[in-house]
């Protein structure tokens, strides 16, 4: 198939003058100044953006604060939240196309995934957390008091909206993070200031044009696109900020939680990963072997939660390994413009470099390379790769690599598959492919790792929370945890 024409509304979104929205206004930045952005098929320019500064990132948590404390937002009702959303998801379905064909020119990615998956998958979030708007409940209580016998009380809890939320996310999945953040904190009363990725900021900034047409009041939601150096920085360091919200590695996660910290600002972080997929002996090897390839190769592996760690059962291993590379071998690569394409590049061409040193490095340690292990180009290209014959404690193993790369390892037992699925510093993702049942509820509560699939895996729904255990971060996505993250609770004690 060819590369799709792009709409004409796509083509005069990125042809417009470099802008972000901070309050009511579309603005340059301060300074003037802007940066590049590229399109990873083919690493030529794409547009410009603004590149924020300090005073540009302090403006827009000052819009958001004065919007949380003084404008008519303060003042909307459950209901009235609940409709906005309701008709933000309806626009971003109306524009789901151009919201697709964004993603794919910023990000790489498939725009014919991309409008099925992410574009999908954020306004089914955006539907669900609206149901949550009007959901929002505290609770009375008796209360004892026995210092004060003879007096009586009246005694609530009231669960109150946290304020000014800065959010920053990562480049991977751009519109369904930022709607992530955007969610709860619009179902709760919030205010928002959002700092996209500085590789892909096209569809936050869409957003914010549906935002304002949706009809939020001036400084609810604000977006300031720059890097994360001096944008990141400063919206995590201004003391007007109530809640900050990370999605992205885990070096900078632990940075914004220590001086959230320092401030007692509270905290979400949702980090990396390093999921193992555990294919016992009685699984359905086909079905093993196909979601496995999905596991690690969708989105070109650039996925916090990727099967990267495929664990066998022995007697199945090489089975199972030529399966994957087979499906590898057959993947057709190139322009996600193109309908037929199964994988697209990767962000940047600092990305590719880093996913094929961590290639290299398994070479170099004699390491088996079953398929792939190639890069080329135009554009930030990496086959698919799948590599046997490594130790469990190397690198390649132990780190987050981010790309289209699994490392293949056979297990003995049940219990060699425990042992080798938690030696990892990671915690976000696991899967099982089994069909006995016994094994699979023996094996659930002792993985470490805050989602478990069973025979599929990174399927992800609105209801059920998203987060980690140890370094996967602190908090949870989606679910009713998420209303919990974007709220305080106060108890009112009320003498008759």
């Amino acid at each position: 198939m060819a590369i799709a024409p792009l709409l004409a509304a796509t083509t005069a979104f990125i042809q417009r003058a470099p802008r972000m929205l901070i309050g009511a206004h579309w603005v340059e930045a301060a300074d003037g100044q802007t940066m590049p952005l590229r399109n990873p098929a083919t690493g030529e320019q794409l547009c410009l953006v603004p590149r924020a500064t300090v005073d540009d990132v302090d403006r827009a948590v000052l819009a958001a604060r004065q919007a949380f404390d003084d404008s008519p937002w303060t003042r909307t009702r459950p209901r009235e939240r609940q409709n906005l959303l309701w008709k933000l998801a309806d626009l971003m379905q109306r524009d789901a196309e151009l919201l697709a064909q964004l993603e794919c020119l910023n990000n790489g990615k498939s725009a014919a995934v991309a409008q099925a998956m992410d574009v999908q998958l954020s306004i089914d979030f955006l539907r669900y957390m609206a149901g949550w708007a009007t959901k929002i409940e505290g609770a009375s209580v008796e209360v004892s008091l026995p210092l004060m016998p003879d007096d009586q009380f009246h005694s609530f809890i009231r669960r109150e909206a946290l304020g000014v939320v800065g959010a920053i996310v990562a480049w991977n999945f751009p519109l369904l993070l930022a709607c992530w953040k955007l969610g709860p904190a619009l179902a709760t009363g919030c205010t928002l200031v959002l700092k996209p990725a500085d590789e892909t900021p096209l569809s936050a900034l869409k957003l914010a044009e549906l935002v304002q047409e949706a009809g939020y009041p001036d400084g609810v939601f604000n977006v300031v696109t720059g890097t994360g150096i001096t944008a990141g920085s400063a919206l995590t360091h201004n003391p007007l900020v109530d809640k900050l919200t990370f999605t992205g590695s885990t070096a900078v996660g632990k940075e914004i939680g220590k001086i959230a910290m320092d401030s007692m600002t509270r905290v979400t972080l949702e980090l990396g990963g390093k999921s193992p997929t555990i294919v016992m002996a009685d699984a359905d090897l086909g079905s093993a072997a196909a979601g496995a390839a999905s596991a690690i190769f969708f989105n070109q592996g650039q996925v916090c939660c990727a099967g990267s760690r495929l664990y066998v059962q022995r007697k199945h291993f090489d089975n199972v390994v030529a399966d994957i590379a087979g499906i590898a071998n057959a993947m057709k690569l190139g322009n996600g413009l193109d309908a037929s394409v199964e994988m697209g590049p990767l962000i940047s061409a600092r990305q590719q470099e880093r996913v094929y040193r961590y290639i290299e490095m398994g070479r170099d340690s004699g390491a088996t390379i079953a398929c792939g292990g190639e890069q080329f180009g135009p554009g930030y290209f990496v086959k698919p790769t799948v590599i046997v014959d490594v130790d469990q404690k190397h690198s390649l193993v132990q780190e987050e690599i981010f790309g289209p790369v699994l490392v293949a390892i056979p297990f003995d037992d049940e219990a060699d598959a425990l042992r080798l699925a938690n030696d990892s510093p990671y915690g976000l993702g696991a899967s099982i492919w089994s069909n006995d049942l016994a094994a699979v509820h023996r094996m659930i509560p002792k993985i470490k790792s805050g989602s478990v699939w069973v025979n599929c895996h990174s399927a992800l729904d609105p209801a059920l929370p998203f987060g980690g255990y140890k370094m996967s971060g602190l908090g949870r996505e989606m679910g009713r945890a998420a209303i919990e993250h974007y709220t305080e609770l106060k108890s009112v004690l009320i003498k008759l």
